[in-house]
Parts: C-alpha cells; sequence; structure tokens
C-alpha cells in the first residue's frame, strides 16, 4: 500500500513531525510538502492542502486528525493501532478533532515552530 503524507512545508513543526513520522514509520510513507507537489495529482485542491495535513492512500484520503490516526492505525505495534482507532470513535473523533485544531493554531509555538508556521486567524 503506498501512503503519502501532504503537509505544510513552509511550517518547521509539520516538516520535522512528517518527515519523523516518514523515517520511524513500519509502513512506508511518503512525506512532501503540498507547495512542492502537484496536490491535484492526489485528488486534492491547494485550499485543502494549506487547511490541513492529508494521508492518502490510493483512493481513500483522510485530513486532518483523521489523517492522524490513520498514521497511528498502520503502525507495527498494536497499542499505537488501538490508539488510532480509538481517535475515530464516535464521540471520540471529536475531541481528536478539537486536539487537531489546537495543536494547528499553536504549532508556531511547539517545538521546531516558527513565526512562519503561525496561521492566519
Amino acid at each position: 500500500m503506498n501512503a503519502t503524507l501532504i503537509f505544510d512545508g513552509d511550517c518547521g513543526f509539520c516538516t520535522s513531525t512528517a518527515n519523523y513520522v516518514a523515517a520511524h514509520t513500519t509502513t512506508p510513507i511518503t512525506a512532501v510538502a503540498w507547495q512542492l507537489t502537484d496536490v491535484a495529482a492526489f485528488g486534492l485542491t491547494t485550499e485543502q492542502t494549506a487547511d490541513r495535513v492529508w494521508l492518502v492512500m490510493g483512493e481513500q484520503h483522510f485530513g486532518g486528525h483523521e489523517a492522524f490516526a490513520w498514521l497511528l492505525i498502520l503502525q507495527g505495534k498494536l497499542a499505537l493501532r488501538a490508539v488510532g482507532r480509538f481517535m475515530l470513535l464516535p464521540g471520540v473523533d471529536r475531541l481528536s478533532a478539537l486536539a487537531y485544531r489546537l495543536v494547528a493554531r499553536y504549532r508556531h509555538r511547539l517545538p521546531g515552530g516558527t513565526p512562519a508556521c503561525k496561521l492566519p486567524r
């Protein structure tokens, strides 16, 4: 299965996180900055990819918290897969989405973050 993680290449936090995930995954994942790829080839628009991280696996597209849940589900360790599945449970998925939005909003304050990471309000 080919999996591609599409992230914001202008953000140091996002770049560091995507590179870490790609280097430490048990399932091969290619990480690409949306600014450096033809996102239309993945069935996405620049607006979608500027808004959130995406994980594309064939015809399946997962954005935001769902992308991170699926990154965990693809891992070899049972505990990580269980956490990923848990993140997608009804009710829990709302909390996962909120957590994703908070991280995205304050990513400029996280390790590796820079002022360029700050999203417009």
